[in-house]
């Protein structure tokens, strides 16, 4: 098994949970069962761990969650995954990850400026909060300009303090490259 993450699990407490992704394989959770891509794994620990949930009861703001999430997880994230940055090659690897995450952010931003309150979609945390912050780390990871982005840049600042989040930060994992931790 793959050095153990840590995961949101639910606000307020987070745990490690032993996961690797391998595509052909997919990522094992804790429950034993091998799930791949973020949102299947974070809808998963959503469904089976009802305590706290990460997801609103109102169903127009669930669907903005989703929503704020599919913009981030296939829009953004996925043209920063190392393969593809491998096959855009090192001379322009920044150039390209700065376009798509300044084309995510736009559009993230938009989708804020109605949904948002303290967090992405309104003042309590969602699965929203929990796609945008890995992605302002690989803006600042890119050197991207967040200036243009306030409402991002506020909802990080508001995060980035609390310990479930702290705990879950990129720099905080074993495989973290050297050149992005904080």
């Amino acid at each position: 098994m793959a050095p153990e993450r840590t995961i949101i699990q639910r606000i307020g407490s987070h745990q490690k949970f032993p996961c690797g992704i391998n595509y052909g394989n997919g990522t094992k959770v804790r429950d034993g069962h091998t799930l791949i891509e973020s949102l299947s794994i974070m809808y998963y620990l959503e469904e089976t761990r009802p305590q706290r949930p990460l997801m609103p009861q109102d169903v127009l703001k669930r669907a903005k969650v989703r929503e704020i999430c599919e913009v981030i997880a296939s829009g953004v994230q996925p043209l920063q995954n190392l393969i593809v940055l491998i096959h855009v090659g090192e001379e322009k690897k920044k150039e390209w990850a700065q376009h798509w995450i300044t084309r995510g952010f736009r559009a993230v931003e938009k989708l804020l400026s109605t949904s948002a309150g303290k967090f992405c979609v309104g003042d309590e945390i969602s699965l929203a909060d929990c796609c945008l912050v890995p992605q302002v780390f690989n803006a600042r990871r890119f050197h991207v300009d967040l200036r243009p982005y306030p409402i991002i840049l506020r909802i990080d600042r508001e995060l980035e303090g609390h310990p479930a989040f702290r705990a879950a930060h990129p720099s905080n994992q074993p495989d973290c490259p050297p050149e992005a931790a904080k």
